[in-house]
């Protein structure tokens, strides 16, 4: 999938409901490191899954769109 931007937002399975919203360049990496724990603000509810992403070309617009959704 490269030389994309990704905003995403993952939900919580063990605590439905609970949402987070990213930046990052490789989803697959991104929801693995989510998912060890290695992110202090959803560890606590892990396991995490995708629920939906947006792809972009340009990295500017993909900070942008991360802020608006925050």
């Amino acid at each position: 999938m490269g030389d994309f931007f990704y905003v995403y937002v993952i939900e919580s399975l063990s605590k439905p409901g609970q949402y987070y919203i990213g930046f990052t360049e490789d989803l697959e990496d991104r929801l693995k490191h989510h998912n060890s724990g290695a992110v202090p603000s959803t560890a606590p509810y892990r396991p995490w899954a995708y629920r939906t992403f947006t792809a972009f070309k340009n990295r500017e617009r993909a900070l942008d769109y991360e802020r608006y959704l925050k």
